[in-house]
């Protein structure tokens, strides 16, 4: 994918996430974890981890006229079933003072990009419901709920609903 700039308040253009973002990458991931309504985890994973875990050709990162990462988003396997093949679960995470600029929507318009044109039929994610901004974003994205899973998970002793989001592709017949 070609760098993509991300349109209105900031400056900033969307490139395939590398391993020159990684310090970057995983210090956003942090401070989302660090917040509390962004996942289950704890940590952010190291690098080698969030590497394997993470569909190369389907993770992209927001970069300042710096160079600085102002967000990524990234996108797994949901199961090695081929029946599944076409089924990825996705993140996106916002450096906290890039929020509300349009880089989430930028980054999630370059991942429906590359998912389309690789056959990918349904991007879903799970979102905490007290995260109102980022179920925003994907429902301006093209995302629909599905449902919500209740007490589907523990965090610091408290169970948490999940609220789950799906896109499908505008493309499978």
């Amino acid at each position: 994918m070609r760098g993509e700039a991300v349109s209105g308040a900031l400056s900033a253009v969307v490139v395939p996430l590398a391993a020159e973002h990684a310090e970057q990458v995983l210090a956003i991931y942090q401070a989302g974890i660090e917040e509390g309504n962004a996942t289950f985890e704890t940590v952010a994973p190291t690098w080698e981890a969030f590497d394997a875990a993470k569909m190369p050709e389907h993770r992209f990162s927001a970069l300042d006229e710096r160079g600085k990462v102002l967000g990524w988003v990234a996108a797994s396997r949901v199961s090695d079933r081929c029946a599944y093949a076409g089924v990825v679960e996705h993140s996106v995470y916002v450096h906290p003072e890039a929020r509300g600029r349009g880089v989430a929507s930028a980054l999630l318009k370059g991942l429906i990009n590359s998912t389309e044109a690789a056959g990918i039929w349904t991007v879903q994610s799970g979102i905490f419901p007290e995260n109102a901004a980022s179920l925003a974003v994907h429902r301006r994205a093209g995302f629909r709920v599905l449902g919500t899973r209740e007490r589907i998970g523990k965090q610091h002793d408290r169970w948490r609903d999940v609220v789950l989001v799906e896109r499908r592709s505008l493309l499978i017949d």
